[in-house]
């Protein structure tokens, strides 16, 4: 079986795949201070949940963004699989050929999102991962990975306004009943929401006018179905287009 590992800024995100299968996938909140084993131990524990353990896995596929996490989940996999990680990075076969002035500055995660919606979806395609930051990335038919973009998430923009402000406050993200807010929470709510549903469709147009139309447009992310449902704009939403993308890479390293 194989673990696909996606460690985040904000979540590791796991997945068991027995074959294309994907059997069971869970969340956990990224922390640096945690030691390895302390992970291992939640692996192990996470497994067992679900009727499997530490033996069943013989191989594992790895992207990170967290430079501090990623020696530890390397030597975590080392001694509780016994088995060394692929590690999605240069010289790692994907799929798509990457046309970033340097490669070596996307985020691995974006690569395998977009290979994952490529083989997936077909192209020419976009990618927009809502989540902690609202990511766009695009990728031609030819399977060219030309680069995109890059917002500050939700989440962060609703931290933000807590936090820099005197009489604004939490609000749940949902869109609100009209666009004018007529009271705080739905003021709130309609540029939190609203506002970022328009640029997901703005920068989507963009990219697809600059792609020369036609393009499929995948979701993923926490906050993707938050979005949809404001605006109508992807094609697919796939939450685990990461861990898909890690089992289709390390199909092609195998």
């Amino acid at each position: 079986m194989l673990l696909a590992l996606d460690i985040g800024n904000t979540n590791i995100t796991l997945g068991v795949f027995e074959g294309e299968q994907l059997l069971a996938t869970w969340r956990l909140s990224t922390d640096t201070s945690k030691m390895p084993d302390e992970y291992g131990v939640m692996l192990s524990q996470l497994l067992q949940l679900k009727k499997l353990s530490v033996r069943d896995i013989d191989a594992v596929s790895m992207c990170s963004v967290v430079p501090p996490l990623t020696l530890s989940f390397v030597g975590l996999c080392e001694e509780y699989f016994a088995v060394s990680p692929l590690l999605v990075g240069a010289g790692v076969k994907t799929g798509i050929r990457i046309l970033y002035d340097n490669p070596k500055d996307v985020g691995a995660d974006r690569i395998v999102d977009a290979a994952a919606a490529l083989k997936l979806y077909g192209g020419p395609c976009i990618v927009v991962d809502v989540g902690t930051a609202t990511v766009f990335d695009a990728v031609t038919k030819d399977g060219e990975y030309l680069g995109g973009a890059i917002a500050p998430g939700m989440s962060i923009a609703a931290d933000a306004l807590f936090h820099s402000t005197s009489q604004l406050r939490r609000v749940e993200l949902v869109g609100p009943p009209t666009a004018i807010g007529k009271n705080t929470i739905h003021a709130i709510q309609s540029g939190l929401v609203l506002g970022f549903a328009e640029l997901v469709k703005g920068m989507v147009k963009r990219f697809d006018d600059e792609l020369g139309g036609g393009s499929k447009v995948v979701g993923t992310g926490g906050l993707a179905h938050i979005i949809e449902k404001e605006s109508n704009v992807f094609d697919a939403i796939d939450p685990n287009l990461t861990l898909t993308g890690l089992r289709l890479v390390y199909e092609l390293n195998a």
